[in-house]
């Protein structure tokens, strides 16, 4: 299904509100202007599996070009708006878009873009170069397509890593208003997605979760509010306001919520939330226990990646029977296997690899990169495929991740998981966010170093670094404390809270003031 389903049956119902200024955009006016900017592009001469591109903050114009290409039978890609214009260039240039679409509220970037794109459209206001989005979608007419073929999206990893991958999936079989969009089938069912849901998207849509349980929202019927950015109070009045059935959240933005002051959190009224999802970034137990105790055993994770060679999922109820756990296996078989590609007996960590029979003799590939999908598949079964996590399996099948396989340090010989050490200072009151990482000692290989963002009104001196190293050795090992703390005002995340530990590295090596 798709939004001319509902179109047709419940025409003058939100398909999208924004959280902020209250635009909203009906179901008829979703599907008038999607079909209106398909046939724009069509026009175009952009054919199935050709890509459209857009540079565009949370905006309904977001789901007009997600729903363009999606019943045209082409491939959307959204890129990451807050971006350098070098690295937004290599993905609209390495996903081969012939057409773009900005905002102009990003004219400074597209401004220094160097790509070669046929058809360009800039909404918001003028922007050199590019044909005004409002008029094309008016001269391009609303007749019905020759054909809606089922597109996809064509989607880049954060590169909290390195440079960003683009993950290109073969495009489904069937029309966009038939059933079997495996997301809407696998998600819509797993968390009871229908045309009553009220769902909240906190999130950037330039990002593979937000998107798509935007699409799977509109595809079952339901309304999709979307925050122009998260703030955590407004995020509660958000969830009052509109009544909100389910969300999906980060683990930054649950701590973000829970260092409010209690009267601020207990004004809102949240009772209409059914279902609080979680993923993109491992949570600490101490906040998802606090969460659960806040809002009840409706606070469900799902571990995935833009990847999709494998997931997991966690209720509430099992995630208290099994604390830190992200779960059972949803899509794929895990394995947990040493260097050598030999698999661990449960309780050993090593690095997470997915069986997926639909693999076999064609695993999925990064778009235009055969070096790195190599890397990504086992040494001696080429259906298991890694991302890089490191984790282990309990007796009962049960996942639980340690770290990404990039980040683990290496000291004395030792491995030391950061996201460990991390987790313990997740909710201290003197730390407002952190990020541990090894860093080159000529004595011990590697040693173990905190960047600390100090909570307002801290002061960032020998005394803190001394309070929390104090901290850290009551709760860990002697081996695990940071031997320095250096003060940063702000930490480079992803707005789906991931750490770019890769900018750190790179400035701690550029000289650093420490503690």
């Amino acid at each position: 299904m798709f939004p001319g389903t509902w179109a047709a049956t419940s025409p003058d119902k939100p398909a999208l509100v924004m959280a902020g200024s209250g635009r909203t955009l009906t179901y008829a006016q979703l599907d008038e202007r999607s079909l209106r900017l398909a046939n724009r592009l069509r026009q175009a001469g952009l054919r199935r599996g050709d890509v459209v591109a857009m540079i565009v903050p949370n905006t309904p114009e977001v789901y007009e070009v997600y729903w363009a290409a999606l019943r045209s039978g082409l491939y959307v890609t959204a890129v990451n708006h807050n971006l350098g214009a070098a690295e937004a260039s290599f993905i609209v240039r390495d996903c081969g878009a012939r057409a773009l679409v900005v905002s102009a509220d990003k004219r400074d970037l597209v401004a220094g873009l160097d790509v070669d794109v046929e058809e360009r459209l800039a909404l918001g206001g003028a922007v050199e170069g590019y044909d005004d989005y409002e008029t094309a979608l008016a001269a391009a007419g609303a007749d019905p397509l020759p054909e809606q073929p089922h597109g996809d999206d064509l989607l880049y990893s954060s590169g909290t890593t390195g440079r960003p991958k683009g993950v290109k999936q073969p495009l489904p079989d069937f029309d966009v208003d038939q059933p079997g969009y495996k997301y809407v089938t696998i998600f819509g069912g797993l968390y009871g997605f229908d045309d009553a849901t009220v769902y909240l998207s906190p999130a950037p849509a330039y990002h593979a979760a937000p998107l798509r349980f935007g699409g799977v929202v509109h595809a079952l019927g339901g309304t999709l509010v979307m925050m122009e950015r998260f703030d955590a109070e407004a995020f509660l009045a958000a969830v009052e306001r509109h009544g909100v059935t389910h969300t999906q959240l980060v683990p930054t933005m649950f701590v973000r919520m829970l260092k409010l002051a209690d009267d601020v959190r207990e004004r809102h009224d949240l009772s209409s939330l059914r279902c609080v999802v979680h993923a993109a970034a491992p949570c600490p137990v101490a906040v998802k226990q606090r969460m659960i105790d806040w809002l009840g055993p409706i606070v469900h994770e799902y571990y995935a990646s833009t990847e999709a060679n494998g997931a997991t999922m966690i209720s509430a109820e099992q995630w208290l029977e099994h604390p830190g756990s992200v779960g059972l296996p949803l899509i794929g078989t895990p394995h947990v296997c040493a260097d050598d590609g030999t698999e661990l007996p449960a309780g050993e960590v090593g690095t997470l690899y997915f069986e997926r029979a639909e693999f076999d003799g064609a695993p999925f590939a990064y778009h235009n990169d055969p070096e790195r999908t190599a890397a990504t598949q086992h040494p001696r079964h080429p259906s298991w495929t890694t991302i890089g996590d490191v984790g282990y399996l309990d007796d009962e099948g049960y996942l639980y991740l340690t770290d990404r396989k990039a980040f683990m340090i290496i000291s004395g010989g030792v491995n030391i998981y950061p996201q460990e050490i991390e987790d313990l200072f997740a909710l201290h009151p003197a730390v407002a966010d952190i990020a541990v990482l090894g860093v080159p000692d000529d004595d011990m290989g590697e040693r173990v170093v905190a960047f600390v963002r100090p909570a307002d009104g801290v002061v960032a001196d020998d005394a803190l670094a001394a309070e929390l190293t104090a901290y850290a050795r009551e709760r860990i090992a002697r081996f695990k404390v940071p031997r320095e703390f250096v003060w940063r005002d702000e930490l480079p995340r992803t707005p789906t809270g991931k750490m770019v530990k890769g900018r750190l590295r790179e400035e701690y090596a550029g000289g650093a003031t420490a503690s």
